[in-house]
């Protein structure tokens, strides 16, 4: 099968190759999924530069993506919840950095996959897994719900995005930091945008004079503005930022989970939720996407289309 691969560790994209490797094997409970689309997180090529080292193992060559949306082309043994044929996605993830989506085939554990739901194209649905999973962990950690004023830094975000649509369904009352360009996007969610940057803690109190109840940080160093716009009691969570851990707040990493990503596939059907797509690229255009995202300012998802 056709890849996108690396052999060493690189912070540029120097180091990727797009060519032909081995086809997947397809173990017990697993199902090979021929890919329609994946789609590109920060932490990709955060991996490929060697930042989660410390955590987890890299088996070189490896092949990058954790975002899959695609068809099922065969089963392993004991995976009755699958059958050829079927539409699904997934948070592909594995324990060891090795085999992952940026390919025309990947194999991925059943308990991390769902159906694709049909309110969602290929390039939609493989964009939803890793930030669905990220906004809804926050939001049920946050226990966000009715009478909470919720702001999510990074409105306009590939996860905030999300979890703007997430607070709404859930009756909360959301606020958004967006450039001013993606406040109408952000208006169409549901939420209410606030620039950010200098003066967002101002612009922040106008709208809530007595503070949130909740916030969730989906870009990092925003641990200061959370902290004066938060209400007395109030709960915050950060994906991005670990120090929140000492200032009562929570850090939160995605796991795989088919059954959390079928709820959002629910949403999706019930017409609660979306997923923006910013741009599509080709399997051999890995890089352009990877340089695309490393400029921190993509309204939706970059995805990667075979």
């Amino acid at each position: 099968m056709r890849a996108v691969t690396y052999d060493s560790y690189a912070p540029d994209d120097s180091r990727l190759k797009y060519g032909e490797v081995a086809d997947p094997k397809v173990g017990p409970g697993q199902v090979l999924i021929e890919v329609k689309a994946a789609s590109v997180n920060p932490v990709d090529w955060k991996v490929m530069a060697g930042g989660l080292d410390p955590m987890m193992d890299a088996v070189f060559p490896v092949i990058p993506g954790w975002d899959v949306a695609g068809v099922v082309t065969r089963t392993g043994p004991d995976t009755p919840e699958f059958s050829v044929g079927d539409e699904v996605m997934a948070y592909a993830r594995k324990d060891v950095v090795h085999a992952g989506t940026f390919a025309e085939y990947v194999a991925v554990a059943a308990p991390s996959v769902a159906r694709k739901p049909a309110g969602l194209d290929w390039a939609q649905a493989a964009g939803l897994p890793l930030t669905g999973l990220s906004a809804l962990r926050c939001m049920d950690r946050l226990e966000a719900g009715p009478g909470d004023v919720l702001l999510v830094h990074g409105a306009a975000g590939g996860v905030g995005s999300i979890a703007v649509q997430l607070g709404v369904a859930r009756g909360a009352r959301v606020i958004g930091t967006a450039s001013e360009r993606n406040h109408d996007f952000v208006r169409s969610l549901g939420g209410e945008p606030v620039t950010y940057g200098e003066g967002v803690v101002e612009r922040i109190k106008a709208l809530r004079p007595s503070g949130v109840t909740a916030a969730a940080d989906f870009v990092g160093g925003q641990l200061e503005t959370t902290l004066a716009v938060l209400a007395p009691g109030g709960r915050h969570v950060s994906i991005a930022d670990p120090s929140v851990g000492g200032h009562g707040g929570a850090w939160v990493w995605v796991r795989p989970d088919g059954a959390k990503l079928a709820e959002l596939a629910a949403l999706v059907d019930a017409g609660k939720l979306t997923v923006e797509v910013a741009e599509t690229y080709p399997l051999d255009k890995v890089g352009a996407a990877f340089e695309a995202s490393r400029g921190g300012h993509t309204r939706g998802k970059l995805i990667i289309v075979p």
